[in-house]
């Protein structure tokens, strides 16, 4: 169970958020959060390229 909510109570806010949105806003939603999260992935792990990079050059 996802959050304490049961398969049927997922699938009605599912079925809300079509219903209030529209399924293009919904997918468009998805591919910006998709995107979003994929630039910070690739963020974090350059940063921590560099921090690996400067520690050996300390060293």
């Amino acid at each position: 169970m996802l959050f304490g909510l049961s398969p049927l109570e997922l699938g009605l806010i599912a079925v809300v958020l079509v219903l209030l949105f529209g399924v293009g806003r919904l997918t468009k939603a998805g591919k910006d959060l998709g995107s979003g999260l994929r630039g910070f992935i690739s963020g974090f792990k350059e940063g921590n390229e560099e921090a690996k990079k400067e520690e050996e050059k300390k060293e």
